[in-house]
This record gives C-alpha cells, sequence and structure tokens, in this order.
C-alpha cells in the first residue's frame, strides 16, 4: 500500500524555464490571468458567499452554481505553484487573507459548502436537495471538496503553510465519517474528489483518505439511496468494467486520473487495465486532431466513436486540461512516450486556445470551424476553464522532465535548466531551443561528479510518421527527413524504444546531446470512418496543428479547396499574434454555378494558416482546421439571407449559440447533437421567443422552423405550442396574418406561410412543455 508511480516527473520547482515560448505564457498567467480570475470572483461574489457563509455578512446566496467555490480554490492553487518560483509577498498575503475567510465559512463538524451553508433557496431544487448530500450528483458537494484538496496541497508544498491543508483535512474527515460502504453509499456527481483525497493521503499519511477515495471510484453503479446511475457522469457501470469513454468528458478525464492514482499507490491491475482500454477508445475514436475531447456540446462530452464535428465540437478546454493529467499519469504508469505525444498534443493546441495572448479572454469550447460566431469571452458564469488555466499553466514545468532511478526523462522540449538528483548524485539538465517553430534540441548533461545513468530523449510520434497512436489520423504522404542525434559532437543511431531515444554511458559535466526533428509541412488526412472529415485534409508542421482563418484569406475560408500537390513554404512572423511562423501557399475556391452545381474557380488562390491556438484574435470571422481536399465534399455557403443579415435576440438561452439559427447548414434531424442548435435552456413549461431584427425593412410571407429534440435521453423536447409574430418600427408585437398550420414534427422543416407582411423585425415564441425546454436547429425566413 505504499508504492507509487514507477516514474516520477522531476517537480516544477526544480524547473526554470527560459523559453520564451512557454516562459512568457507563465509570466502572463501570473500577472495577468490570476490577478484578473481573483478580480472576477471578488466582484461575481464568489468571495463575499465565503463571508456571508461565515456569518460575517448579511443577505442572500449571489450565484447560479453551487460549484462557485471551486473558482477560488483553483486560483489559489495556481496562486501557489506561481509563488512557489516566482515569490510575491503581496499575492501570499492576499491568499492568506482569502483562506482565514475560507476558514471562518467552515461549519464546525468540517462541512463546507457555501450554497447550503447560505441557503440558497434557488439552487436546492435542481442542484442540492433538503439535505446534506441528498443530491451529490448534481450538488456539487463532493467536486468542491475535490478542489479544496487540491489548492491544499498546493499551498502547503510552496509555502509550508498548513492553514488551508487543515481545512481540507477537517473537511476530509467529515467525508470519511459520512461516506463509506455501510455509510451514505453514493459517487460523486462530478469527479476530482478522488484525485484530491489521493493528494491528502500523499501529504498526510492518512490511509483513510486514499481507502475513500477508492471507495468514490468503486460504489460507481453499486450506490445505494437513489443514485443517478447515468453515462453522463460515468456511474452506468463498476469503473473497472467500462470499456467505451461516455458522458461529461472533464468528469471522465478527472476519473480516469484519479484511478491511475489509485492503482499507482495500491496496484490495483483491474483499474489499470480499464483505463488502458479507456485510451484506447479514446484516442482510436474519440480524439480531434487538436488533441481536444469531448465532441457535442449537450452533455458537454462524448459521443459514439468517430463521431466528430468540428463546428459543434465542443472539446472544452477543462476536458483538455483533464486529458494531459490523465495522460501524464499514463506515462507514469507505464513510461511510454505515446501518452506524452497524446498530452503534447492536447498542450499546444486545444488546451492552449483556451485562453488568449493577453490572458485576459477565454474559451469554454474550443471548436474546429466557425462562421464567426465563436469568441473568447472575459468571464463565464460557470467559470471552471478560466480558474482552470490559472492552476494549469503555473505547472506546466512540472510535465518537461521525469525520472526512474537512474533513467532521466526529456518529455516536453523547452528551454531552460533542470536540478535533479540521481542514485544521490547531483545532476543539472539545460536544455537549448526553439521549439515549437524549430526541430533542433540541445541537452547538456552537468553531473556534479562523473555518473552512470540513461538519459532518454522522447522522439514524438509526428517525427516517427504517426499523427497519434491508434488509426484515426494518417499523413498523406511519408517524410523523407531523418530524425538525427550527436553526442558531443559525433552522430549517434537513432533507435526509438518506447518512444525514446535512450543513452546509456557514464556521463560528464559538459556532455551535450543534439537532437533534430525535421519539421516540415506535413498533410494529414484523417480516417474514412469520420464521415465529417471525407475529402478534407488539415496542416502540421511539429507538434501545431493549423487553420485557415479569415483574417489572412480576404474574410472567407470555407470554400478553400488545396490540392495534394499545392506547394507551401513557412514563414516566420516575429511580430504577429505574439510570434508565429504561418504556411503559405496557393489553392482554389469551390463555388456554385447558376445551376447550383459545384465548381472549381480561382486555381491560383492565395492562402495563409495560422497555428490553431491562435485563432479568433482578430474579431469574429470563418475559421477552418479541416480544409477541402475533393471538390464534391465542399460545402460553399449560399448567398446570405434575410435571418443571416439580422440581428438575433432571445428571451432566454446562451445567446453564443443562436448563430444555429441561421448557419444555413442543412439540419440531419432533429436529434443530431453534432449539428449546431439553440435551445430554450433552463426554462421550461414557460413562453419564450427568439427574434431577428432585419438588417432593413422586408416584405415576408414564410417561414420555417427545423426542431432540435434529444428527449426521452435528453433534457430537450418539441414544444407544445409556437407562432410567428411581426413587429414595424417600435410598433406592438402582432401574429402572422393568416397562417397556415403550425407544424411540430420532427426531422424536418415545418414551414409556415401567411399573408405577404412588411416589417422590420419577427418573433418566433414558443410555449415549452413542463417538463422539458425546446430548441432549434434551424429558422428561416423569406
Amino acid at each position: 500500500m505504499s508504492g507509487d508511480y514507477p516514474y516520477q516527473a522531476v517537480p516544477f520547482t526544480q524547473v526554470k524555464l527560459s523559453d520564451p515560448f512557454w516562459g512568457s505564457r507563465i509570466e502572463t498567467n501570473r500577472t495577468v490571468t490570476i490577478p484578473i480570475a481573483f478580480k472576477h470572483c471578488e466582484d461575481t461574489h464568489r468571495m463575499w458567499c465565503f463571508d456571508l457563509a461565515a456569518g460575517k455578512v448579511e443577505g442572500d446566496y449571489k450565484g447560479d452554481f453551487p460549484f462557485n467555490d471551486t473558482d477560488v480554490y483553483k486560483i489559489i492553487e495556481g496562486a501557489s505553484f506561481s509563488m512557489t518560483v516566482h515569490p510575491d509577498p503581496e499575492l501570499d498575503a492576499y491568499v492568506d487573507s482569502l483562506i482565514e475567510r475560507i476558514a471562518d465559512a467552515q461549519e464546525d463538524d468540517g462541512y463546507l459548502y457555501t450554497a447550503r451553508t447560505c441557503k440558497a433557496e434557488h439552487l436546492r431544487s435542481h442542484w442540492m436537495g433538503e439535505n446534506r448530500y441528498d443530491n451529490v450528483w448534481m450538488s456539487h458537494e463532493l467536486y468542491n471538496a475535490g478542489h479544496l484538496f487540491e489548492a491544499s496541497h498546493a499551498h502547503y508544498l510552496a509555502t509550508g503553510k498548513t492553514a488551508l491543508l487543515e481545512v481540507a483535512k477537517k473537511f476530509a474527515d467529515r467525508l470519511d465519517e459520512d461516506f463509506g460502504w455501510d455509510k451514505i453509499r453514493r459517487s460523486p456527481g462530478h469527479q476530482v474528489t478522488e484525485m484530491g483525497l489521493v493528494k491528502l493521503y500523499q501529504v498526510t499519511g492518512e490511509k483513510r483518505y486514499l481507502d475513500l477515495a477508492k471507495f468514490f471510484l468503486d460504489v460507481r453503479s453499486h450506490e445505494v439511496g437513489g443514485g443517478k446511475y447515468s453515462e453522463y457522469n460515468q456511474s452506468h457501470k463498476p469503473v473497472v468494467e467500462q470499456d467505451e469513454a461516455t458522458g461529461h468528458s472533464v468528469r471522465a478525464g478527472y476519473m480516469y486520473a484519479g484511478m491511475a492514482d489509485v492503482a499507482a499507490i495500491d496496484g490495483d491491475e483491474a483499474y489499470i487495465r480499464a483505463i488502458k482500454t479507456l485510451w484506447d477508445n479514446v484516442t482510436d475514436h474519440k480524439t480531434y486532431i487538436t488533441g481536444g475531447i469531448g465532441q457535442s456540446g449537450s452533455n458537454e462530452g462524448f459521443l459514439e466513436n468517430d463521431n466528430l464535428p468540428n463546428m459543434s465540437a465542443y472539446c472544452e478546454t477543462c476536458a483538455s486540461i483533464a486529458n494531459v493529467y490523465w495522460n501524464h499519469r499514463l506515462f507514469m504508469l507505464e513510461g511510454k512516450g505515446e501518452y506524452i505525444d497524446v498530452l503534447e498534443r492536447s498542450l499546444y493546441n486545444a488546451m492552449l486556445s483556451g485562453v488568449s495572448l493577453s490572458g485576459d479572454k477565454f474559451f469554454y469550447p474550443n471548436p474546429l470551424a466557425s462562421h464567426g460566431q465563436h469568441q473568447r469571452s472575459e468571464w463565464f458564469g460557470c467559470a471552471c476553464c478560466p480558474s482552470n488555466v490559472c492552476r494549469f499553466m503555473a505547472s506546466i514545468p512540472g510535465y518537461v522532465y521525469a525520472q526512474r532511478n537512474s533513467e532521466v526523462y526529456v518529455n516536453l522540449f523547452v528551454e531552460g535548466q533542470a536540478n535533479l538528483t540521481v542514485d544521490g548524485t547531483a545532476v543539472t539538465l539545460g536544455q537549448t531551443t526553439n521549439y515549437p517553430w524549430d526541430g533542433a534540441i540541445s541537452v547538456q548533461v552537468d553531473p556534479a561528479e562523473p555518473k552512470p545513468m540513461t538519459v532518454c530523449l522522447r522522439i514524438p510520434g509526428w517525427a516517427r510518421e504517426e499523427v497519434l497512436p491508434g488509426d484515426q489520423y494518417h499523413f498523406l504522404n511519408q517524410s523523407d527527413l531523418p530524425v538525427t542525434a550527436t553526442l558531443n559532437g559525433e552522430p549517434i543511431d537513432v533507435k526509438a524504444e518506447d518512444g525514446y531515444l535512450k543513452i546509456t554511458r557514464t556521463w560528464q559535466a559538459g556532455d551535450v546531446v543534439g537532437l533534430d526533428l525535421p519539421m516540415p509541412i506535413r498533410r494529414v488526412l484523417c480516417n474514412d470512418r469520420v464521415e465529417e472529415n471525407r475529402g478534407r485534409v488539415t496542416l502540421q508542421r511539429g507538434p501545431m496543428v493549423y487553420c485557415v482563418e479569415f483574417a489572412d484569406n480576404d474574410g472567407s475560408v470555407v470554400n478553400l479547396l488545396l490540392d495534394d500537390a499545392a506547394e507551401m513554404s513557412v514563414v516566420d512572423r516575429p511580430e504577429l499574434l505574439g510570434g508565429v511562423k504561418l504556411i503559405q501557399g496557393h489553392g482554389s475556391l469551390v463555388t456554385r454555378d447558376e445551376n447550383d452545381a459545384l465548381v472549381v474557380a480561382e486555381t491560383n488562390h492565395p492562402f495563409t494558416a495560422i497555428p490553431y491556438y491562435a485563432w479568433s484574435h482578430r474579431g469574429p470571422g470563418e475559421m477552418e482546421v479541416w480544409i477541402i481536399r475533393d471538390p464534391q465534399t465542399a460545402s460553399p455557403p449560399p448567398s446570405p439571407t434575410i435571418a443571416f443579415r439580422s440581428q438575433w435576440s432571445c428571451s432566454t438561452g446562451r445567446t453564443k449559440n443562436m448563430f444555429a439559427l441561421a448557419d444555413q447548414l442543412e439540419p440531419q434531424g432533429s436529434s443530431k447533437k453534432w449539428q449546431p442548435f439553440f435551445t430554450f435552456c433552463p426554462k421550461k413549461g414557460t413562453t419564450e421567443w427568439v427574434q431577428y431584427d432585419f438588417e432593413k425593412t422586408e416584405t415576408v410571407s414564410k417561414s420555417a422552423a427545423y426542431w432540435f429534440a434529444d428527449a426521452p435521453d435528453g433534457k430537450t423536447d418539441f414544444p407544445v405550442r409556437w407562432q410567428l409574430l411581426y413587429r414595424v418600427g417600435d410598433g406592438e408585437w402582432t401574429p402572422v396574418p393568416n397562417p397556415s398550420e403550425y407544424l411540430v414534427e420532427a426531422d424536418q422543416f415545418c414551414e409556415v406561410t401567411f399573408d405577404p407582411i412588411t416589417a422590420d423585425a419577427m418573433r418566433l415564441e414558443v410555449t415549452l412543455k413542463p417538463d422539458h425546454w425546446a430548441g432549434l436547429h434551424e429558422w428561416s425566413v423569406e
């Protein structure tokens, strides 16, 4: 029971980065992201709710979610990581003051959950239930606890102070008293508790924390007392029997990482088999080329195998971080480079897209195509992604190196220095590189005295003709540029073992290994199992996936065609987007003729591609990761419609999803979650509306609605009824005259004709069923 991971990460406190790529981002995280995240927490009353729970202020709980506590915890974790490598007395004092407020909010018996302590009545029915733990599947009581445990672990290691650790232990003791096979037998609705409990075990040695983590994993599908067995939160089967990733992708990633933590300590082979089987499923069928996971916004998670929509891809930033956690732990179990290959892809692409270059705007989803509807936001009501970025970005140096006994692993290529000990001998590693823009890497090895050991340098899968493990993606053509290496200037053979060049010798101070990873522009194809990517190609250089964006390509990229033989070149632009290398070349444009047939035109059309992480920094517009390769798969947009040119608004729902109503994409079925849709969430049983304010006064006589509904499995159903209204100027809303029947049918446009009207705006008004909200794929006006 005293085991641990056989491969250990070199702690980030022993790694000093001078790298312009990651160093600048970590510094931006320290100076911009963490401070503005704390400010948002103050401005949105997240901190105030701790004071309310402590009885220091009066009022009602402020906030729409019971998990707002975790944003404070995660930012404290990030601040702790940051202070470890960059001492900041002012930040240290501020964090201490927050910890004091958190401690004051804790109830006498250890329970800490401000929403319940503050009696947040508006959260009771949907989220919390009447009593403690009544609804752990939705309440996030245990999720909050997990993030508290992780923050306390980080703060203790960073500062040596125990104030937050004592709060965490007190809460963990409360949970240990309350939960167990002969006590409350329920599992966390949102995983992370398991990882947090293992961290508490590691820092305190209290085995009951580890046992409780294992209980929360093993109790899934065995709950007593109203357990909601569901794929959504991975409680549909015992964890060791799960073989396909389902449900909410962040929950899943955190659970798989927690299983690895427990297995590393107690040697549970069933856990290890399960998470490796799940890893095969995700990498073979459910991972985007960017390393993002979680295909659907409706469940914030996984769809069926090989269903990888691009424009509606969810790829939540938190899910990318969870994917890094999971893959890093698999590496620490087995020491195989394929796990770092997946980690690196997610790190440089899907995760990095989630935060702006300035560090103060964020993506929640990270789609692979856009018509201009996606823009980073300063904050979210549900702010899990910004606060997760705070803690994760500060910890990146801890993913660069690892070791096992006398083996030292260079996993990521980042300029800087690491100090470690190998069998009692101090060793310094110094990395010099301009990665990810250049594949030349130099590693200087400086042991305090001559030292027999093995230095293992990862040969990335992309440099070994493997886009990702599995057969989901492959390069169009083989590269004839070999990976080369030198030792003290002399060439050595490069032979990858488990993805590493392993050099065993007695090392002397000043020894230098040179590694050269060629970085030609590579065309990547997707397995034909993925319908949406058939006849398309994407570009990659080194670890970077590229996209084409409106700002570099005359405003439109959806009809760009890239021929297999088209020549391309790399252009260095240090002044653009924080410094990038562009891909430039010539393609063609696919258009429609007068008979609506697809035709290839302008065959020498210049195009520019940028790294995917850098998109959406220059205003709204089109973006594509997967470029047309076969003109017959093209879907050039038709002429903008009245609806497309209108201003969109709604009575309730996510306004950022309103683009779906007028995106002119032909729906493939009412229940198709991978196509863009809008819902009136969270309203039920009410009358709601969506509205078009026309660009100019229009004469209209026909309209059609294509309904979205995923009931009975989901929460969206067809409405009870609907109607159309119009408005002239600032006049009253009036029903359209003499309408035909208002149909509510599945899998079709429900068309309504009426006497012609001249209007400045139209509304589609719906009456929702008592137990479901309603949704729309498309609403056309003619």
